[in-house]
């Protein structure tokens, strides 16, 4: 006979085993996640507090670090006195640059004014042919009539950006320059620098240098010629239509004006590399022309 079932006692599942794993799909979350959401739900978080005043800390030490890089970024009254004194000492030097260039220009004049007068008594003819020379080349003053040629850098708009395509480049300096030249132009100068045989128009950022030397918008370009024909070859040279593409493009302006009278400064003289004796060159004697004149 079998006994009687206890009433208070739980059958035995069958998949009892499996406990661990029923539990891991009925509860999917720990324990202590769980809590943490329900004081979330409940708004009793306990993090919110610590959170805070990590926040705060990390404020104030960013703060603080900025200020610091502030303080030392400043420049130090040390630093600002001896940048005040480079300036000054710049500011001088090229003072001091000047009064030497004036002077070299004025010691060129004077002994120009020796060579002539000493040569005009002795060799008349060689005088007349340096003086010539001299014009070409572009180390002599010259006056006389031509063309005035003159281009402006581009007048930005009302709140227009500055273009640097709106701008003179050196570029376009050399397009006329070379047209007066090929029109006819027997001395030329810009901005009152005389262009000599080794002249060069250049750009170094964004200033033109003329043998170099900064200049800055307007341009003036002066060209000594023949004024009955100067102006008509220049006209229809390329250097015409390159200042009409200026205008219609960029709104570089420019115009052409004859002058009845221009005078040019003597450009700087070469520096003379080479000098030898004549008979070092294969003569003992320098040969002479009928009028007495030593030929160079």
């Amino acid at each position: 006979m079998k006994a009687a079932p206890d009433a208070r006692t739980r059958p035995t599942r069958p998949d009892a085993s499996m406990v661990l794993l029923d539990e891991v799909m009925r509860r999917p979350l720990d324990p202590g996640y769980a809590e943490e959401a329900a004081r979330r739900r409940d708004g009793s978080s306990t993090r919110g507090p610590r959170r805070t005043v990590v926040l705060t800390l990390v404020a104030v030490l960013l703060g603080a670090g900025t200020a610091a890089a502030t303080v030392a970024l400043q420049p130090k009254d040390s630093v600002l006195q001896a940048r005040s004194v480079l300036q000054e000492e710049i500011l001088e030097r090229a003072a001091e640059a000047d009064a030497a260039a004036q002077e070299i220009l004025e010691l060129d004049a004077r002994i120009d004014t020796l060579q002539n007068e000493g040569l005009a008594d002795t060799y008349p003819a060689l005088l007349e042919r340096t003086l010539r020379d001299g014009a070409s080349a572009g180390t002599v003053a010259v006056t006389g009539p031509g063309l005035v040629v003159t281009m402006r850098d581009a007048v930005p708009l009302l709140g227009e950006k500055e273009n640097e395509s709106k701008r003179v480049l050196d570029y376009d300096l050399q397009v006329v320059v070379n047209a007066l030249w090929a029109s006819g132009a027997q001395a030329i100068a810009v901005n009152g620098h005389r262009l000599t045989a080794t002249s060069a128009i250049r750009s170094a950022g964004e200033a033109i240098l003329v043998d170099l030397v900064g200049l800055s918008s307007p341009y003036t370009v002066e060209a000594i010629g023949d004024p009955s024909t100067l102006p008509a070859y220049f006209a229809r040279s390329v250097g015409q239509q390159h200042l009409t593409v200026l205008a219609s493009r960029y709104a570089i302006t420019s115009d052409v004006r004859r002058e009845k009278l221009l005078q040019l400064p003597a450009g700087r003289v070469a520096e003379t590399l080479l000098a030898l004796p004549p008979k070092t060159l294969g003569s003992s004697t320098s040969p002479s022309r009928p009028d007495g004149v030593p030929t160079p």
